[in-house]
């Protein structure tokens, strides 16, 4: 053991973030990269596009070597997990540092495009996704509570070779002992306004099927009564993957449906509600570069992007 890692262990509390991060990181390096190869099946893409209200691919079955459009990965290579396995709040446990924490938030991360059309993810290929554990760090939040902070990196290689980068931040939480209130609603303010815009509402209906489809058991997305009764949410939660798609769609169809950008980096800011109104705002790109952010109908910012145009 270096000097340094024994300094680290002799100077923290066993159960400081920073200590459970680093033994964490230590000990999941060790093993071998989580692999999984997986068909992108016509049905599957179908359904998607069907969920987010996207006609272009969900009126009829997408025939082979249709390509796989922006952020829809996140439909395969889904958790496998038994029930029994799954985090208290139902959530995969697979990149899950100890107790006590074991509250997962999906704070952001980058999407990286190497190959573009004709060479990218296509309806019919067999793809191989190989997830890392590249980082586990311990902070805090502005209130003083301690967290883990995880950053995983996931690979996606077809016949072609490596195709796209995913690399994802989640936020660790400790378990919550005692339930929470749930958080009462503020005042509205008028959204502000942008070179871009498109609103949004997300019902039960939507948030439920994205569940389904990217089989996410995160009770925060479909059950109010977790979301109210023990987390302290006034409402069920969007999803961050589901913003993160809408900005991307939002971009495609303002710069063409068949486009691809080069990268796009994302980050979660403040919960988003269903039942609630926000706007996607897209500012003019500059220099290859549009910003993107997502604001709530009370003046809060529930995401910001930026998105980097492959041409």
């Amino acid at each position: 053991m270096s000097t340094s890692r024994r300094q680290l262990y002799s100077t923290l509390p066993p159960s400081s973030a920073s200590a459970v991060a680093s033994q964490f990181l230590s000990k999941t390096q060790k093993l071998p990269p989580p692999r999984q190869t997986q068909l992108l099946d016509a049905n599957q893409l179908q359904r998607f596009s069907a969920t987010l209200s996207r006609s272009e691919l969900s009126q009829s079955l997408p025939g082979n070597c249709t390509p796989l459009p922006a952020g829809y990965h996140l439909a395969y290579f889904t958790p496998s997990q038994i029930e029994n396995d799954l985090g208290r709040d139902g959530t995969d446990t697979t990149f899950n540092p100890p107790s006590p924490f074991t509250r997962r938030m999906w704070a952001g991360g980058q999407l990286e495009w190497i190959k573009q059309a004709p060479d990218g993810l296509r309806i019919g290929q067999h793809v191989t996704e190989t997830t890392k554990l590249v980082s586990a760090e311990g902070k805090k939040t502005r209130a003083g509570e301690e967290m883990v902070v995880v950053g995983v990196e996931k690979e996606y290689e077809n016949e072609q070779g490596l195709v796209l980068i995913d690399r994802r931040n989640w936020i660790f939480r400790p378990e919550i002992k005692e339930p929470q209130a749930p958080a009462s609603r503020p005042a509205e303010v008028p959204f502000p306004d942008g070179r871009h815009v498109r609103d949004f509402i997300q019902t039960p209906v939507t948030l439920f099927r994205f569940s389904a489809l990217t089989f996410n058991a995160h009770k925060i997305h479909y059950s109010k009564e977790w979301c109210r009764e023990v987390e302290g949410h006034r409402d069920i939660v969007v999803h961050g993957p589901l913003n993160l798609i809408n900005i991307l769609n939002f971009w495609r169809d303002i710069k063409g449906v068949d486009l691809f950008p080069k990268k796009i980096t994302y980050r979660a800011t403040s919960p988003l509600y269903g039942g609630e109104k926000y706007r996607l705002i897209l500012d003019e790109e500059k220099d290859k570069i549009t910003e993107a952010r997502i604001v709530d109908s009370y003046g809060k910012t529930g995401m910001v992007g930026q998105i980097e145009s492959s041409e």
